[in-house]
C-alpha cells in the first residue's frame, strides 16, 4: 500500500511532497526505496519466519502468527522512516511529507501489532483506508481536485478488499470496520495536522 500511495502522490501530484522539481529518474529510485523497504523486506522476513517455523501460514490467520511478523515489519518501517527523514537530510529539508507519510504508516503498523495481542484487526483494511484517507486528506488541504478520481477508485477497491476479506471469512464486519476507521483516522489526522 504505501507503494501505490507514493507511486500516486509522486506522479499525479508531486507538488503535494515537494518532488515536482525532481527526474522521473529520481522518482522512481525514490519509489523503487519506497517499494524495497515497505514490501520486499516484510515480504522476506516473513517467508523467513514461515520457512523457519515461527508462523504456520504465510496467510498469519491466528493471532500468534501475527504478532511478530507485524513487529517486525513495523521496525523495518520504523528504520525506513528514519532513513528518509534524518539519513536522506537533503531530500527531508525539500520533502518532509515522504517521511511524515511513512511515518504515519508505521504507527499504523505498530498499532495492528499491539491490537494483535489480543484481537484479529483487519490489516488490509488498516491499509487500504490509510492510503484512501491520505490522498482524501490531501485533496481537502490542498485543493488536489486531480486526484478525485483517483480517491473514487481508491474507494472501490477498499470495497472490494473488505468484501474480499469477509467472503474469505478472514475476519468479521467488525474486524473489517475496524482496520477501516484505525487506518482512514491516522492518515487523515496526519496529512490535516502534521504534513
Amino acid at each position: 500500500m504505501p507503494t501505490l500511495l507514493f507511486g500516486i502522490l509522486l506522479y499525479l501530484t508531486p507538488s503535494v511532497l515537494g518532488v515536482d522539481a525532481f527526474s522521473g529518474t529520481l522518482r522512481i529510485s525514490l519509489l523503487v526505496l519506497i517499494f524495497i523497504g515497505t514490501f520486499a523486506v516484510p515480504a522476506l522476513l516473513i517467508y523467513y519466519l514461515f520457512r523457519s517455523g515461527y508462523v504456520r501460514t504465510l496467510q498469519l490467520d491466528t493471532l500468534s502468527d501475527r504478532r511478530l511478523p507485524y513487529f517486525l515489519t513495523a521496525f523495518v518501517y520504523t528504520g525506513v522512516t528514519f532513513l528518509f527523514a534524518f539519513r536522506m537530510q537533503l531530500l527531508s529539508s525539500i520533502a518532509p511529507g515522504i517521511a511524515i507519510l511513512l511515518g504515519s504508516i508505521t504507527v499504523s503498523i505498530l498499532l495492528v501489532g499491539l491490537i494483535s495481542l489480543y484481537w484479529q484487526i483487519s490489516a488490509h483494511s488498516v491499509g487500504i483506508s490509510g492510503v484512501v484517507g491520505a490522498v482524501a486528506g490531501i485533496i481537502v488541504k490542498s485543493s488536489q481536485t486531480d486526484l478525485v478520481l483517483v480517491l473514487l477508485i481508491l474507494i472501490m477497491l477498499a470495497g472490494m478488499i473488505a468484501s474480499a476479506r469477509l467472503q474469505l471469512n478472514a475476519h468479521t464486519p467488525d474486524q473489517v470496520g475496524a482496520g477501516f476507521a484505525l487506518g482512514l483516522s491516522i492518515s487523515v489526522l496526519t496529512v490535516l495536522f502534521v504534513m
